[in-house]
């Protein structure tokens, strides 16, 4: 029991904290970075800065839900080996989507 309420503590509070990274971009005049250590563009570069940062937002906001799905089906396996598909999974393969998604933005967005 005790396993189950810590991890739904750090999965709920990962969820909140990309619930917030989501929701300050979407809100941003400037625009935003991935996070992934590469600046953010200037606003001169971006086609469409408002779009840029609600579809980078929205990623994070995703991610945030998809945390909490991934521990409700972790959740549901019960005290199983496969308890670690759902929380490793939903950490993890949500990752390599955001990165092909901001390279898709980049060639969208970005004026070369």
């Amino acid at each position: 029991m005790f396993g189950v309420i810590f991890t739904g503590v750090v999965y709920f509070s990962c969820a909140v904290l990309f619930f917030g990274i989501g929701a300050s971009q979407v809100r941003s005049e400037r625009p935003v970075g991935f996070y992934s250590g590469e600046k953010p563009p200037e606003p001169e570069s971006l086609t469409d800065v408002r779009a840029w940062n609600k579809k980078h937002g929205t990623m994070w906001i995703l991610y945030g839900f998809i945390i909490i799905i991934s521990w409700l089906a972790g959740f549901l396996c019960g005290d199983s080996p496969w308890i670690m598909l759902p929380y490793v999974g939903g950490l993890l393969v949500p990752v390599i989507f955001m990165i092909l998604y901001h390279h898709k933005l980049v060639r969208q967005y970005v004026i070369r």
